[in-house]
């Protein structure tokens, strides 16, 4: 892997570092890096199952930013670090594999589905940040936070039609919401995400579970 990520100018790599620390913060298990043709996607998880049995929804951030027409890559790294170069980024010496850099939300066949205020987005991220405080006991250890963490984000909320609460979490910790907008809704597949002027939020359900109905096969 290249030693440095290069990007349009020094705002930008600023930009990207800042993705990188809210990653971190957020509890992401590394942030994706994809360049191409002058444009760089970062995408971190902010919600990820752990395993078959865990029904904890994908929640990823996305952000879009301007990078070096020449940089291409697609890497997962621990951590971005500022270098002697503005307008670069340090790189560590290896990649990550996590789980959920190979699942990859569809390019096309998004279809519009309404759309949720910031402010409410903001809301339901601080019920949320507080029910988790909440419920993690004393001196808990990192499953049972995980655990937590999953049963209150990866609940339904009606507030945003149906979509775990998680994805209000990834909005706020990734500082996206901001202003009186509100996010756009689009839906394809299982997956949903969510536009706003900073960032996006693409959401994915848990697999279905049980058996499917049994269906006739052969002649009659």
């Amino acid at each position: 892997m290249s030693e440095r990520l290069i990007l349009a100018d020094a705002p930008t790599a600023s930009d990207a570092l800042t993705f990188a620390g809210r990653a971190a913060r957020a509890g992401s298990d590394g942030v994706r890096l994809q360049a191409d043709r002058g444009v760089l996607v970062m995408t971190a998880a902010a919600l990820a199952p752990q395993g078959l049995l865990d029904r904890t929804p994908t929640v990823l951030a996305m952000r879009v930013v301007s990078a070096d027409p020449e940089l291409e890559c697609d890497v997962v790294v621990d951590q971005l670090a500022a270098s002697e170069d503005p307008e670069a980024l340090a790189l560590p010496d290896q990649a990550l594999s996590p789980a959920w850099a190979g699942v990859a939300p569809p390019r096309a066949g998004w279809e519009p589905a309404g759309q949720i205020p910031a402010a409410t987005l903001a809301a339901r991220a601080q019920w949320g940040i507080a029910a988790v405080a909440h419920q993690v006991p004393t001196d808990a250890g990192e499953d049972a936070v995980r655990a937590v963490r999953g049963a209150v984000w990866g609940q339904p909320d009606p507030d945003l039609d149906g979509l775990p609460l998680g994805v209000a979490f990834a909005a706020f910790a990734f500082g996206f919401i901001g202003g009186e907008e509100a996010a756009t809704v689009r839906r394809s597949g299982r997956w949903t995400r969510l536009s706003l002027e900073r960032g996006h939020i693409l959401s994915r359900g848990p697999a279905a579970t049980g058996l499917t109905a049994v269906r006739p096969t052969g002649g009659a």
